[in-house]
């Protein structure tokens, strides 16, 4: 599934080289040249992922990590700051604003795009392109192929066809296998933020997704936590 990474740099030479390199390791990469306007598009729809420049026309990326990690709805964003500036003491204050990492220009986009696999591998799993095979079931992100080991036989396999969000749901579900996840939290996860639709929305999702699973006896891997929300787990059973 493509992160979305919000570039905020004002050398545009350097912005068309960083957007150049996200796009072709598979991330959606959206760009601007200021801490306000970045402000107001983070406000209309949250990225996966800052990486912010220190030093901006106006207001500064310090000042704009600071602001996106008092907000409660912005802090859980993973931030990288990118800068000129080299001395430990700046990298103690980028690092002590809530910034997950910190990168120093002159720079290798291939250093910078390992660091940010790394960090969204570690906040955003469902974003990597990792297989996961958990309880039978193995969801390819560079396919979108999702295949069942058939419960009867514990060897024939079957491939499932989802729908787009269904198949979103399984993925961020199965990356976070054991934790559970409310209704909002999952339509912000999967369907996306400031995307307005009823929770029940996804107890109509979670059925579906457990009818695909059913055709392989794997319905019970996607649970439902009474009183909390939905998690897929392969221990246990669903607490109706």
């Amino acid at each position: 599934m493509s992160a979305t990474v919000l570039v905020v740099e004002d050398e545009s030479a350097i912005q068309e080289l960083i957007a150049y390199n996200l796009r072709n390791a598979g991330y959606t990469a959206v760009c601007t040249n200021s801490a306000e306007q970045a402000a107001a598009m983070v406000n209309e729809v949250l990225p996966d992922l800052v990486l912010l420049d220190w030093m901006l026309p106006g207001k500064s990326g310090i000042e704009l990590a600071r602001s996106l990690r008092r907000d409660p709805r912005t802090k859980p964003i993973p931030v990288i700051m990118l800068t000129a500036r080299v001395d430990e003491r700046d990298k103690v204050i980028g690092l002590e604003t809530g910034a997950d990492d910190y990168v120093t220009k002159p720079f290798s986009p291939r250093e910078l795009i390992a660091r940010i696999k790394a960090v969204l591998r570690r906040s955003l799993p469902e974003a990597s392109d990792e297989i996961l095979d958990i309880g039978g079931v193995q969801i390819n992100p560079m396919t979108h192929r999702v295949t069942v080991t058939d419960l009867n036989d514990g060897t024939h396999e079957k491939e499932l066809l989802l729908s787009p969000t269904e198949y979103r749901l399984l993925y961020f579900l199965m990356a976070h296998a054991e934790r559970v996840h409310t209704r909002a939290q999952l339509l912000d996860r999967v369907w996306g933020d400031h995307v307005f639709v009823e929770d029940r929305t996804v107890d109509v999702h979670i059925r579906r997704l457990r009818k695909a699973l059913d055709v392989a006896g794997k319905a019970d891997l996607v649970q439902t936590v009474r009183g909390a929300g939905y998690r897929f787990s392969t221990r246990g059973e669903s607490e109706l």
